[in-house]
């Protein structure tokens, strides 16, 4: 039997005896996490690129002399390995007490502060500071990651609303919203204050490089404070296990006791923020480690135990991901890696597992302003000239917009090839990408048409599906491995890459039958994977190209050529009519699983075909444009919000709606801070994550 992501127990039930007590078993099984971690700790300290082994750091601790012409064993010892180990102990520590206690107070084991986007709003606020050139002390620091975790967690916790505790896709999605356009306004800080925000994208994926000991030092007293607070919490939270009902009626101050364990959350991650950057999901992976263990040994379940026990996992998780990684690159080649990528990828199987556990909880609905249909056939014919009109003339601005601004008498010497050479350059360049942004916006909205119709979820998207991120890591191998083959090689790996993630994805979600909750939680923890990956494969790469790579996977039409745009242009003209043949069957599909069974609709066949070409689409958007995501959101709920559900006039509007904004927001980056230029998917997820929140909120179970 699937169990569903509510870890509580039912309302009523009362804790057995043994969970009341069970000191021993509790503090033995403390005693044995912390053996673990001391020795794995041991193996850390052997491990660097200064060749000081076991027997050099050996004789340093007790006293013996060190050998002549060697390697200073005791600077590199309290100036680099110690340093590290101690940052992450406490990186590890505070952030698996973080997890749990993010878990505990909102029922769902899918709560960390990744998920909450506690991380990303103290990535953030720091992130701000460096931008502006702000120089501050390390407890400063601390009090800015600290307020802009506290701002990211308290907006999710609104956006959820009541439906925090009882409804586990809606906090997470809404938090991961929220991280996406965080993350996004992070990525856009750091290209437009690149000389003050040096080293912050290695930074931004956890590292535990330190100067020296003073940052950990100052840090270990702010996590044991916080610690006994959250243990001061542990009876409350035990009782409110039970339910935010029984525990109410017990006497437990809910509002007060989810206030206070919040705020210890968040200082716990600001401080591991601040100290080693943001380091993914060891405070979603550590709490579901800590509450496996605790399946076994009953006693783990009260919280004066699971909270420190999961702050070790924590601490083991980071060890042992550090530890690993420099084994297998080696130490000089793991110094470009962050511990925060092996992490990351932890994270994800983490919530592609969860999500595979998920039971149905009823689904999202469509908002209702989504099913408002136009049903006349001349309102379609104004909306679909309307739009058409709207995307030419955004077309034409984008053309004439930049940092030099041109006439439109000065596009008809160019089509004749009489125009100056300074005119001649500026739309030779223009204009394949204003080309790029619309055929790749049109092909985005059409795949979440698709998308969405097929899986019934108004909040599914290629860019939430993962389809976008597994296209990315396929483009960036090509680029970063250096492959001979030129365009023709890209296409073909971004597009298989993307097909191949599609396929893993849909798997996973028909396993043990579809929901489609399951089936975006899936596509968001293989994005996660596939980001870090990504990531690993970017700081491993000429450093040269990076920061172009990077621009390039934020969602750019930099450089483009008409001979990129030729094969969206011929995806669109080959899908278009094949889904418009489909459209009976995708309105079937898109009412439940079985009306379009009982007219005799070969449901799995028609729902992998049409997100198939939805995945192939995708793909070739990234080829166009980079990583653009929520077009295939906010296209498709604008189409509906304006024709109605049906495809037939859904699917041609939401082409339309998806060209006009990455086309906007093309030349939008192109113009507003010209000569620089800001990638059109930032824009685009500073708009689209906040849609995808208000659709969220629309939405009920």
């Amino acid at each position: 039997m699937k169990t569903a992501i509510r870890t509580a127990p039912p309302e009523g039930s009362s804790p057995p005896r043994d969970e009341r007590g069970g000191g021993p078993a509790g503090v033995a099984v403390l005693a044995l996490l912390l053996a673990v971690t001391v020795l794995v700790g041991l193996w850390h300290l052997t491990q660097g690129t200064s060749g000081v082994g076991v027997g050099d750091l050996v004789r340093h601790l007790t006293g013996q002399p060190e050998e002549p012409g060697g390697a200073p064993v005791g600077e590199i010892f309290t100036g680099s390995r110690l340093p590290r180990l101690l940052a992450g102990v406490a990186v590890g520590f505070a952030l698996g007490c973080a997890g749990t206690l993010l878990q505990s107070v909102t029922h769902n084991t899918l709560a960390s502060p990744d998920t909450l986007a506690v991380t990303a709003g103290a990535y953030f606020s720091l992130t701000l500071v460096a931008a502006f050139g702000l120089t501050v002390p390390l407890w400063a620091s601390g009090a800015v990651a600290f307020a802009g975790g506290l701002v990211a967690a308290a907006l999710v916790l609104l956006l959820a609303g009541r439906a925090a505790g009882t409804t586990g896709t809606r906090l997470v999605l809404a938090g991961s919203a929220t991280a996406m356009a965080l993350d996004a306004a992070t990525s856009m800080l750091l290209i437009l204050f690149d000389q003050n925000t040096t080293g912050l994208f290695a930074w931004g994926s956890g590292s535990l490089a330190q100067l020296n000991l003073d940052a950990s030092v100052r840090a270990y007293p702010l996590v044991a404070v916080v610690l006994c607070a959250a243990l001061a919490l542990s009876r409350r939270l035990d009782v409110m296990n039970l339910g935010d009902d029984a525990a109410s009626t017990l006497g437990v101050p809910i509002r007060s006791t989810r206030v206070t364990a919040v705020l210890c959350a968040v200082l716990l991650t600001g401080t591991a923020v601040t100290l080693a950057g943001p380091i993914g999901f060891v405070g979603l992976g550590a709490p579901v480690l800590a509450r496996l263990v605790a399946a076994r040994v009953r006693a783990l379940r009260r919280h004066l135990f699971l909270i420190p026990a999961a702050g070790l996992l924590g601490a083991l998780l980071i060890l042992l991901a550090d530890a690993v990684l420099r084994a297998v690159q080696g130490a000089d080649g793991a110094a470009a890696i962050p511990t925060g990528v092996p992490t990351a990828l932890l994270g994800a199987v983490v919530i592609v597992v969860l999500a595979l556990r998920l039971r149905d909880t009823g689904g999202l609905r469509r908002p209702p302003h989504a099913r408002v249909a136009v049903r006349s056939r001349r309102a379609f014919l104004l909306v679909v000239a309307g739009a058409a009109v709207l995307l030419a003339g955004a077309a034409v601005v984008a053309v004439l917009a930049g940092s030099l601004w041109l006439r439109t008498g000065d596009i008809a010497p160019w089509f004749q090839g009489t125009a100056p050479s300074l005119i001649g350059q500026a739309l030779d360049d223009r204009v394949p990408r204003v080309l790029a942004a619309i055929l790749a916006g049109a092909a985005l909205g059409l795949a979440g048409s698709v998308v969405q119709s097929a899986v019934r979820n108004p909040l599914a998207e290629p860019g939430v599906l993962g389809i976008t991120a597994g296209a990315g890591l396929g483009a960036a191998s090509v680029v970063t491995s250096g492959l001979s083959g030129g365009r023709p090689v890209l296409i073909v790996v971004a597009v298989v890459a993307g097909l191949l993630t599609f396929a893993v994805i849909t798997l996973l979600a028909w396993r043990g039958g579809f929901l489609p909750d399951r089936f975006v939680l899936i596509g968001i923890g293989m994005g996660y994977g596939l980001t870090s990956i990504t990531t690993f494969l970017l700081l491993r790469a000429d450093p040269y190209n990076t920061p172009q790579i990077f621009t390039w996977l934020s969602g750019t039409t930099y450089g483009r050529t008409f001979p990129d745009v030729v094969p969206v242009a011929v995806a669109l003209a080959l899908a278009l009519p094949v889904l418009l043949s489909m459209r009976g069957r995708l309105d079937l599909l898109a009412v439940d699983e079985d009306t379009p069974r009982i007219v005799g609709v070969r449901v799995e066949r028609t729902r992998f075909a049409a997100l198939a070409i939805a995945a192939v689409l995708a793909a070739l958007s990234v080829v166009a444009i980079g990583v653009v995501g929520f077009v295939g959101l906010v296209a498709p709920h604008l189409a509906r919000s304006l024709v109605g559900a049906r495809h037939g006039r859904a699917i041609p509007v939401a082409m339309l709606l998806g060209g006009l904004l990455v086309c906007v927001a093309d030349a939008l980056g192109r113009t507003l801070i010209a000569p620089a230029q800001l990638p059109a998917g930032l824009m685009i997820a500073l708009v689209g994550a906040p849609y995808f929140i208000w659709v969220l909120r629309q939405s009920r179970a």
